[in-house]
């Protein structure tokens, strides 16, 4: 009750159901592809290096059911509170985050969420990863803008415990798992952007092991707060004679306080917050530009190979940002259905549905429908594509335990593969289902005291960070896919066949007509890759022209195949006749993959036609013609 006073009253406009930003847990849709669809059990059953076997179903729906407490009662409520009070500077090293959000992070650390993922020696729960991904995919829709704070200290954890040596892990794993310490990523500077070969921040040894760090770091997401006493900054540097560009950074451990061998928190260390950014959204959490002055750092990994080591906490990073793209689908549609349900607005073109009314409620006019499904759609078939590559995560963390260091890098090469399909897409189309949610509104989405526009502020960031779309785009197509001789997408291109043969050869009637479309579909995208790769021999810059539009055309095809992943086991289900209870509920994820083969799918048809744009009409321009200085007669 004391977060009350800072809420505004809803806008008296007669929907009963419509409250503030509040956040259900979907548990039913969670569990339904969990258990049936991605068979987690069975997935755990061959975890045995990584906690596989404390997995068991019963404890998966503890966890689900406890998370939702937590996520809906606690977090849920701050999330307008985090936007209109914001984070607070108060000087170099003091910034203050919005009220009870430092309760909120106690309860987090107390309930031992921050460890669940990580091994029992460090501290930890000792479950796999992808427990950890459930969470998040509940705490992420409630509020982003906190979940941001454990969020970011996830990366940092993995880095360490990927690439850090027995001593810098004594030091700190365990206090970053506990949550007694939180951490950060410190990529960019003023003057390059997502180009970090242009970092020139420099690191010069001490001579006893540690080493001075100066230079500025800009949008560091959660560089200063009040939750907890320190924070481990991973912060990219040159040392000095080190390469031009990537090949010459590294990779070090920038305390906020230093940490003495026995543990104890000593002086302040030279990390220096000079603001935090006045941002669209994301208010909650601190996004800092940081000075470093003399401060002492520790070399995680190996000298020269910093973007290497880093991309361990970037890929956590994008695979986190995707889950923002499907926490706004989600609380656009819990937010925008329940408006769609009450609000009337003209009579039904196929005649009155609500006589009683003056007007029909605007959930029946086929165009709200669409904005509703769509939102829906990106949601849970967001979901989907989210937890299948947590799945790869889990198996990859598994080689690396094991030593199994052939399998470990097969993972790795396909959570490569998918992960800017997932972050570019998830997020682009997150945007959209937000742009949905405002849309369904009409004018009551545009305005503040009814919450709805927050979503869409709050998500736009996240086809920006960890890397823009196009950056994602050329990442895909480039980096992954032609630089490796098109092996990634072959592979991938023959197991999605492989699923979809199983899904032909046990359904019938439209379940199998759609898997038998999204089969050729499969074999179009490895056609359209080949003659990608081909033009691209004699004319580089077209993997520019063509890589956004290569990812969505990716994205929208993967969609579509989770859908009917989803609509074989419903069918199955609902031909089994053993679950009745949940009838209605296996008939819309048939009616979903529906909807998404026959509209959100055919955008690929744009997609691939803009893909092939020749280059000269793209580059033919010359740069001093993009003018806006135009001269009147």
């Amino acid at each position: 009750m004391m977060f009350q006073r800072v809420l505004p009253a809803v806008r008296k406009t007669g929907f009963q159901n419509v409250r503030s930003l509040s956040y259900t847990a979907p548990l039913k849709d969670m569990k339904f592809l969990i258990h049936e669809v991605h068979n987690f059990p069975k997935h755990y059953e061959g975890l045995k290096a990584t906690g596989g076997e404390n997995a068991t179903p019963d404890m998966i729906d503890a966890i689900l059911d406890e998370s939702a407490k937590f996520t809906e009662n606690v977090l849920a409520p701050l999330t307008v509170i985090g936007d209109q009070v914001g984070c607070k500077y108060v000087d170099p090293h003091t910034t203050i985050t919005p009220p009870g959000f430092k309760e909120a992070y106690t309860q987090f650390c107390e309930g031992g969420w921050q460890g669940l993922p990580y091994p029992e020696k460090w501290g930890g729960q000792g479950l796999p990863s992808s427990m950890s991904i459930f969470q998040s995919d509940m705490s992420c829709t409630a509020n982003w803008a906190w979940t941001m704070y454990p969020g970011l200290s996830k990366g940092a954890i993995n880095t360490i415990v990927s690439h850090g040596t027995d001593e810098l892990k004594a030091k700190y794993l365990e206090r970053m798992i506990s949550g007694e310490f939180t951490g950060t990523m410190c990529l960019t500077e003023p003057h390059c952007g997502s180009d970090l070969g242009l970092v020139n921040t420099r690191a010069e040894s001490n001579g006893d092991g540690t080493y001075k760090i100066n230079g500025t770091k800009i949008f560091i997401s959660c560089g200063d707060h009040d939750m907890t006493e320190n924070i481990i900054h991973c912060v990219l540097a040159r040392l000095p004679g080190a390469p031009a560009g990537t090949k010459g950074i590294s990779l070090f451990a920038v305390p906020k306080k230093k940490v003495a061998d026995d543990g104890a928190i000593g002086a302040l260390n030279g990390v220096n917050i000079d603001r935090i950014e006045n941002k669209m959204g994301c208010h909650g959490s601190s996004t800092c530009q940081i000075n470093f002055e003399d401060a002492e750092g520790v070399l995680i990994g190996t000298e020269n190979k910093g973007m290497n080591h880093m991309f361990t906490f970037i890929n956590t990073s994008r695979l986190g940002t995707a889950m923002q793209g499907i926490a706004a689908a989600e609380k656009s549609y819990q937010h925008s259905l329940p408006y769609a349900k009450e609000r009337v607005s003209m009579r039904a073109l196929s005649g009155t549905k609500n006589p009683e009314k003056p007007a029909d409620f605007i959930i029946n006019h086929p165009g709200v429908r669409k904005l509703l499904l769509l939102q829906k759609a990106i949601a849970e078939g967001g979901r989907s594509m989210i937890y299948e590559c947590a799945m790869i995560a889990d198996r990859m963390v598994e080689a690396e335990f094991s030593g199994d260091a052939k399998k470990a890098a097969e993972m790795d090469d396909k959570m490569g593969f998918l992960t800017p399909i997932l972050k570019g897409f998830l997020t682009e189309t997150g945007i959209m289902a937000a742009q949905a949610g405002i849309q369904t509104w009409g004018g009551h989405g545009f305005i503040k005291e009814n919450f709805q526009e927050q979503i869409l502020r709050d998500v736009r960031i996240a086809a920006l960070w960890e890397g823009t779309t196009q950056i994602q785009g050329l990442d895909l197509l480039g980096r992954k896919i032609l630089l490796n001789k098109l092996k990634p997408i072959n592979s991938h291109c023959a197991e999605t066949r492989a699923k979809l043969w199983d899904v032909i050869t046990t359904t019938d009637g439209a379940t199998r007509s759609r898997a038998m479309g999204l089969m050729k579909k499969v074999v179009e995208w490895q056609w359209n890759t080949f003659k990608l790769a081909k033009g691209a021999m004699s004319d580089r810059e077209s993997v520019g022209v063509a890589a956004v539009d290569y990812l969505m055309y990716s994205g929208y095809i993967t969609l579509a195949c989770h859908y009917v992943y989803m609509e074989a086991v419903a069918s199955k289900a609902l031909a089994s006749g053993s679950t009745l209870q949940d009838k209605a509920f296996y008939e819309a994820k048939i009616q979903m993959s529906e909807f998404v083969y026959e509209e959100l799918l055919p955008h690929t048809l744009h997609h691939e036609k803009c893909m092939f744009t020749p280059t000269k009409s793209i580059m033919q321009m010359k740069n001093e013609d993009f003018s806006f200085d135009y001269t009147r007669d």
